[in-house]
């Protein structure tokens, strides 16, 4: 199973409408590099769900349930999607500014091409990033 990092503005699709829709095509993707990667996704695989823009921050966790297919919104009919459902949102978001002070996530795609909007994940870095978002936060000391 192959890991991934789904991203999209809140305003524009978030976490909570995905866990309220439950299933949704990941359409509108017209990178390259993000064709590539929706190309090779796998059902089954597992994808962090990450809002950027506002928030910028992994909020949940998602499933592909259906391997690449052409995208319906594409006119030119040289894009794919993927469809993927809600698993969980993770306990507790992990933030972009989180990931870049930690020196391990320095290959993570999201950190050096950040706007890459489907983006591979290594076991490693998703272990860790599973972990970050386990850990309880801490209180601010003001």
């Amino acid at each position: 199973m192959a890991h991934w990092l789904i991203k999209s503005e809140p305003s524009a699709y978030s976490w909570e409408q995905l866990a309220k829709d439950k299933k949704t095509s990941w359409t509108g993707v017209r990178n390259a590099q993000a064709q590539i990667n929706l190309k090779a996704m796998k059902v089954g695989d597992r994808c962090f769900f990450y809002h950027s823009g506002e928030g910028k921050e992994i909020v949940g966790i998602a499933e592909v349930v259906k391997a690449a297919y052409p995208d319906p919104t594409d006119k030119d009919g040289k894009a794919v999607t993927v469809d993927v459902k809600a698993v969980e949102p993770v306990k507790a978001p992990v933030t972009l500014a989180a990931i870049k002070a930690d020196p391990t996530f320095k290959e993570l795609k999201l950190v050096r091409q950040s706007r890459l909007s489907v983006s591979p994940v290594s076991d490693e870095h998703w272990k860790l990033i599973m972990k970050m978002s386990a850990a309880p936060k801490k209180p601010d000391n003001k």
